[in-house]
């Protein structure tokens, strides 16, 4: 091809992706075609009551739960303070990048100065690089989200690190899942909107070439019922401006799940109910910090109140490696005393504090934190070995920043394949 058709082809290729892209800073474009019908508004108040009752003082301050309750304007303010103030008090040392990228969001959803956060997470992006040609598509999840919040703070900063970036997506894409490919979406349409006027066309035409990919791997998810994957990668997915998707189909779909008590756990209403109040993660900087909701709704009736906190309880924690050619095999237990109501990520650092064999190491995934490690044991993707906690025999069905751990339960965390 000559270099008229090269221009031809490349002019074309913006033009399309300008339609796609133009407007999805916004949130009347991803909603435009769908929203959640007057008569079905209470099933959103009543996840998001229930996802806010799970703010307290021993929980783990999730920031994702912040960003939900400000896009879609929290009812209950002084949970919404509390977590707000916890999210400013945390230390950025021993956080991954998305965990940092997640926290800045939430303050900035706050109107809150993330301060020495938002510099600490780019020196940690600019020196970022996948640990493999062929590394885990998980491992591009974090970085993903500290684009998207770096690019909000300074997008001119951001941009040698959003194009490194994006030169690393083409080989991996294919294995990405659906969440990952969400979030990079999400970074690199911010990216493409906000590229500085006299760049040069070529960071332009890689974001959008990038873009391209990852939206039309999105697509051959969509399911005949309209659920994008499955019912909880569905929230991140539909933030995504597809003109092929079939939005109210999908709004349809995850009302019917609501309905049928699917989303219970905090992590899975903080990823739904932004695309229910028709917002995205880009909005994130237009929130409007005064209050939008004064009175708490009515639950529905198949919700019932999250449990008034009562004193402490105490918790069996065992640590488990019994896995035949991995070094250093254990199995030891701790008695652990916590709040009643605290999330077992509680249990997991009161029992490093009280014995530093029990030391582990968290990893931000869509679905929150995730155990990588403990007593230096890694998980290893190549190897199919785990992390896996049950309780008593029975594997937990949430993360240990969502679990929350009765008295006298025994909870085992066990070094296994899959």
């Amino acid at each position: 091809m000559d270099r008229t058709g090269e221009r031809e082809t490349a002019w074309f290729t913006l033009y399309l992706l300008n339609l796609l892209w133009a407007t999805a800073g916004t949130s009347t474009q991803t909603q435009s075609s769908c929203s959640v019908p007057p008569a079905q508004q209470s099933l959103v108040s009543g996840i998001q009551v229930l996802m806010e009752n799970s703010v307290t003082s021993s929980a783990y301050p999730n920031p994702s739960i912040l960003i939900a309750m400000n896009l879609a304007g929290a009812y209950n303010l002084e949970a919404q303070k509390l977590l707000t103030y916890k999210l400013m008090a945390s230390d950025a040392a021993d956080l991954s990048v998305g965990e940092l990228a997640l926290i800045i969001m939430a303050l900035t959803s706050s109107c809150r100065d993330p301060g020495t956060k938002v510099s600490i997470l780019q020196k940690q992006m600019e020196n970022w690089e996948p640990s493999s040609p062929s590394a885990e598509a998980l491992s591009f999840y974090g970085p993903s989200l500290a684009i998207l919040a770096l690019c909000q703070q300074n997008s001119e900063a951001t941009l040698p690190i959003a194009v490194r970036f994006a030169k690393t997506v083409p080989a991996s894409s294919s294995t990405f899942d659906i969440d990952t490919e969400a979030v990079m979406t999400l970074a690199l349409t911010c990216m493409y909107n906000k590229i500085p006027v006299g760049s040069e066309e070529d960071y332009r035409t890689l974001f959008g070439q990038v873009l391209k990919e990852v939206v039309e791997n999105i697509g051959t998810r969509i399911r005949e019922s309209g659920l994008i994957g499955n019912i909880y990668s569905t929230g991140l997915a539909m933030q995504q401006p597809n003109k092929e998707w079939d939005c109210k189909k999908t709004m349809d779909a995850i009302l019917d799940e609501i309905k049928q008590g699917k989303f219970r756990n905090p992590m899975s209403i903080a990823q739904i109910l932004p695309s229910l109040v028709g917002k995205t993660y880009l909005d994130v900087p237009q929130v409007s910090c005064s209050p939008d909701h004064e009175v708490q709704p009515t639950l529905p009736s198949y919700l019932s109140p999250v449990p008034t906190l009562a004193s402490n309880i105490t918790v069996t924690y065992t640590i488990n490696n019994q896995l035949r050619g991995v070094e250093l095999l254990f199995n030891v237990t701790i008695d652990v005393s916590v709040k009643n109501g605290s999330a077992l990520l509680v249990v997991l650092e009161e029992a490093q504090r009280k014995n530093p064999m029990f030391k582990f190491e968290t990893t931000m995934t869509s679905w929150g934190l995730m155990i990588s490690s403990i007593n230096n044991i890694a998980e290893n993707n190549n190897q199919n070995t785990y992390w896996q906690f049950l309780s008593g025999k029975t594997p937990l069905s949430v993360g240990v920043a969502a679990y929350i751990p009765f008295n006298h339960e025994h909870i085992t965390a066990n070094f296994t394949r899959y």
